[in-house]
């Protein structure tokens, strides 16, 4: 029996230059604390709005037409603030919050859309992960150098989505764009 392939696939909105810099420059605070664990390269910086997994070449198909009936505006969002998702009182993930009503507009209409496909999201935060964190001696004072970290206020419009593959390799994900949908004016 034939094995069919799968691609492993998500959804995300990238980033201009401006916003990569100051997740950098935030990237270079953080590393001032001692953890074990790694930042999240530049050059796969993203907000996923929907991770849909691995998927056979046949549902791919139909999730890059179903994407492409989305009618939905470009608009304004703005980076807010930096914090953690904590396990076990451990930080695990260092984030830095998207803001912008509209990005869980978006969100909201692909879950809608793909809903005979996919289950929909649960809870979607609007974030960048841009560290992952496998120890900390001090989570407490971790933590709270991570929620003080003052941001600069930077906007940004959102012309685009993606629908990007992911592979695992040992150096990290690759990612691909497998399709871009643009937004309209």
């Amino acid at each position: 029996m034939a094995e069919t392939s799968t691609t492993r696939t998500f959804i995300c909105i990238d980033f201009p230059d401006e916003i990569i810099k100051e997740t950098a420059r935030l990237q270079s605070l953080i590393k001032k604390q001692k953890f074990v664990g790694k930042l999240t390269e530049l050059e796969n910086l993203h907000l996923t709005l929907k991770f849909l997994g691995e998927i056979s070449e046949e549902k791919l198909e139909r999730v890059k037409s179903s994407l492409q009936e989305i009618k939905f505006s470009s608009f304004q969002a703005h980076l807010e603030k930096t914090g953690t998702f904590s396990y076990k009182k451990q930080p695990r993930i260092v984030w830095l919050k998207i803001a912008g009503r509209q990005i869980y507009e978006l969100q909201k209409k692909i879950d809608e859309t793909l809903s005979k496909e996919f289950p929909k999201e649960e809870r979607f935060m609007s974030h960048l992960t841009i560290a992952r964190i496998k120890y900390v001696k001090t989570p407490e004072n971790f933590i709270n150098h991570v929620e003080k970290l003052s941001v600069k206020k930077l906007s940004f419009q959102v012309e685009e989505f993606k629908l990007c593959s992911s592979e695992l390799t040992r150096q990290g994900p690759v990612y691909t764009t497998l399709e871009t949908y643009k937004l309209m004016e």
